[in-house]
């Protein structure tokens, strides 16, 4: 048995012609809609509103960042 998945609909208002016409190009690009495009981008920046809260949850293991870059130089040669 199927269950539905319900979606909702999100009218923008007052989108400056910059936005759209970035967005056009997207959808132009990737042969799709615009709407896709927004929805793709709209989740994609959504996706990172939690970032900052998991990073906090990490430990402090207090490696100075100058000790992290040094050793990722000396693998990188």
């Amino acid at each position: 048995m199927r269950t539905l998945q319900f979606v909702r609909t999100l009218h923008l208002r007052n989108v400056p012609d910059e936005v759209m016409n970035r967005l056009e190009r997207m959808a132009r690009a990737a042969n799709t809609s615009v709407t896709a495009v927004a929805i793709r981008e709209l989740d994609a920046a959504t996706r990172r509103v939690d970032n900052a809260a998991l990073l906090a949850t990490l430990p402090d293991l207090s490696i100075p960042t100058e000790t992290i870059v040094e050793q990722l130089e000396s693998e990188r040669r």
